[in-house]
């Protein structure tokens, strides 16, 4: 009875989530490289026997760790503002602030930028890091095209509100708040602005 209680301790006190957790932070403030075995045991004061009730190996656990990023970075996001039901101009507003969003913006942009280092390094993080993109640039493009935007133009405004929300989280010490959010403005305004051409089908 006892030694079943020890067993189940050590698979369930820490679960899957809790290493995934631990091995973006440790990504986040090292690298890729520093993702290891003995060092997430450390970081949650465990043993490291504990890791593989929940992992094959060390590769099981970063390609669980894209998986992870992957559904949480864009999947959970889309579902998230389809589910509010807003408008497709509401979309875009959204999207546009979501780098100013506090702490769980500046540790997203965090992990991201992390990501994105281990990605030009590693054939398995660059294609999940391709399919992100690709689905994220396909949805902005989609909230554009239902503004009544010709595919050229939304895939562009898509690409660039894009672009837009990437370079705030990589510039994020650049500029007052009162700056960054007159950046927002203007680009809210320039991507929703219409043109002349942009009604044609």
């Amino acid at each position: 009875m006892a030694e079943t209680k020890v067993v189940q301790s050590g698979r369930g006190q820490f679960g899957p989530a809790d290493w995934i957790r631990a091995a973006h932070r440790v990504l986040e403030s090292r690298s890729i490289d520093a993702v290891r075995v003995e060092v997430l045991a450390k970081e949650l004061g465990v043993t490291k026997g504990s890791f593989y009730w929940h992992f094959k190996d060390r590769d099981d656990l970063l390609q669980r760790m894209l998986t992870a990023w992957r559904d949480a970075a864009t999947e959970q996001i889309i579902f998230r503002f389809e589910s509010r039901g807003l408008s497709p101009r509401d979309l875009i507003r959204d999207l546009l602030a979501l780098p100013f969003r506090g702490e769980s913006a500046k540790e997203a942009a965090a992990t991201e930028l992390a990501i994105r280092a281990w990605a030009r390094r590693d054939e398995a993080a660059r294609n999940v890091l391709d399919e992100v993109d690709a689905k994220r640039l396909s949805y902005i493009s989609e909230c554009f095209r239902a503004l009544g935007f010709s595919a050229s133009e939304a895939k562009g405004r898509g690409f660039a509100l894009y672009s837009y929300e990437l370079s705030e989280s990589l510039l994020s010490n650049q500029g007052t708040a009162k700056q960054k959010d007159e950046r927002r403005a203007f680009m809210e305004k320039m991507l929703l602005a219409q043109l002349s051409s942009d009604k044609k089908a």
